[in-house]
């Protein structure tokens, strides 16, 4: 009887890829075993493994004395990044007191080590406890919530912004007291916070005193804690600031004054055009009218063809110049004279609705003094010309209202009237020449501010000069139609 043949078929797995197995049989082959028996068993395994899979492999970094040198310098900015940040860290920490009580700590230390002196010990040693003694001061932290309310963003020079710093205690733990630092323009204004608990609040109230024209910047605050003898301190910084706009002193320019003014509504200019709204006179047809501007029962009349002939109203285009250069005013206060009255006759025309052009003469660089500048401040609302009128300062190197008229006139076409304002400094000669750089046919009005001196008018072929020692005096020279 023949054995019986045991045939078994292997499984599949689910791998892709196929794997074999080193000095083995192949996986097709017949395997026969002899057991003690006398009997024969043949088996035969049929099997496929496949594997799906991603091999990284990396590639050798440089050996020997190349990798030693490339992980010297990664060891080395490694290094260098922790230093710089310790250092900063004790910039931060440390003030130049305690920089001092170190400084004489180590170098007390080195000379009694060397030397054996009693006085480099003790220097030493009052140092160390010295420092030991600041240290508690810093434990703990600091979490503070910091609000800083202002009760206005724009006030007239000579009045006071209100404020109210309330600081919470966000932690959960007890904060030590400590010192609000609150930058005020250039000043600084320090609050004192006690000892809150985890929580707690602590209010006060600011006075900012806005004495003087400018702008004011409210901020960064900075939350200080430290020793009572400032040798370490921690700080939290509050990126936040607050702009402060302080306008000039204006007065109220009368509205007849903006009357005079060569508009729509105004009188007419006196040059002839073809078509507008202020009739003149009946002409004969030339080649080239306009066939609307016939008037036919002039026409009927004469028995030849005739037109409507106008004067030219102009809208009214409003520049407004004032002088920047330093030696042009007697002093600061004269300087701010100015700027006050340049803003009083701007703020009236823009709240009447003219077109207004405001500009200052700009910068000259000193690597190129033939070049000249104007830059124009916003006009678009009354507080938006304050704000620029709030940000101008006199400087040396400042474009020469001449120049400064020449450019406006080449800027801003079709003006009606030009206000020239600058200090008591400015010759009579030079308003000229700057309304000699306009073109013809507008209003030129110089404003000179010299405090103290009697407000007077000069009128001369250019230009009408009025001389100020007062703002107040400013509407009533107006008032009496000097631009007429």
């Amino acid at each position: 009887m023949t054995p019986p043949t045991q045939s078994r078929q292997g499984r599949s797995t689910g791998r892709t890829g196929t794997a074999g197995r080193s000095g083995g049989l192949p996986r097709s082959a017949g395997v026969t075993r002899t057991s003690g028996l006398g009997r024969t068993s043949t088996s035969t395994r049929t099997g496929t493994f496949t594997r799906t899979g991603t091999v990284t492999r990396r590639a050798g970094g440089p050996s020997g004395v190349a990798g030693a040198w490339l992980g010297a310098r990664a060891s080395a900015r490694r290094a260098g990044r922790a230093l710089r940040s310790g250092a900063a860290r004790a910039r931060e920490t440390v003030s130049a007191a305690g920089a001092v009580l170190i400084a004489v700590a180590v170098v007390g230390s080195a000379a009694g080590l060397a030397f054996g002196w009693v006085e480099a010990w003790t220097a030493a040693a009052v140092a160390a406890v010295l420092l030991l003694l600041a240290l508690p001061f810093l434990a703990g932290e600091h979490d503070y919530r910091l609000e800083l309310n202002l009760d206005r963003d724009r006030v007239v020079a000579g009045s006071e912004v209100g404020g109210r710093l309330e600081l919470v205690n966000a932690g959960r733990r007890t904060s030590l007291p400590g010192v609000v630092d609150l930058p005020v323009g250039a000043g600084l204004v320090e609050v004192h916070v006690p000892l809150l608990r985890p929580g707690a609040q602590h209010a006060e109230d600011l006075t900012i005193g806005a004495e003087r024209r400018g702008v004011i910047d409210v901020g960064p605050m900075t939350v200080s804690r430290g020793d009572p003898l400032g040798i370490l301190r921690r700080e939290q910084a509050w990126p936040e600031v607050q702009r402060v706009y302080v306008h000039p002193v204006t007065v109220a320019i009368p509205s007849t004054s903006a009357g005079l003014i060569r508009d729509l509504e105004g009188t007419p200019t006196g040059t002839l055009v073809d078509a507008d709204l202020s009739f003149h006179a009946i002409r004969e047809y030339v080649h080239g009218d306009s066939q609307r501007h016939v008037h036919w029962k002039a026409t009927a009349k004469t028995g030849t063809l005739m037109v409507r002939q106008y004067e030219e109203s102009r809208h009214a285009r409003f520049a407004l110049l004032l002088d920047l250069a330093e030696e042009e005013y007697e002093s600061e206060d004269e300087f701010e004279m100015a700027v006050s009255a340049a803003a009083s006759v701007g703020l009236q025309a823009v709240r009447e609705g003219r077109d207004v052009f405001a500009a200052v003469g700009g910068e000259v660089p000193e690597a190129a003094g033939a070049v000249q500048s104007i830059r124009t401040l916003p006009t678009t609302t009354p507080r938006v010309l304050l704000d620029g009128m709030s940000a101008i300062d006199a400087g040396e190197r400042i474009t020469r209202l001449e120049a400064s008229a020449a450019l406006a006139a080449q800027t801003f076409a079709d003006l009606s009237i030009v206000f020239l304002v600058t200090g008591s400094r400015m010759p009579l000669q030079r308003i000229r020449q700057a309304a000699v750089a306009l073109p013809g046919g507008i209003a030129v009005v110089a404003v000179r501010c010299e405090p103290a001196a009697e407000p007077t008018v000069r009128t001369t072929r250019e230009a009408t000069v009025i001389t100020i020692g007062a703002l107040g005096d400013l509407p009533r020279l107006l008032a009496r139609g000097v631009i007429s």
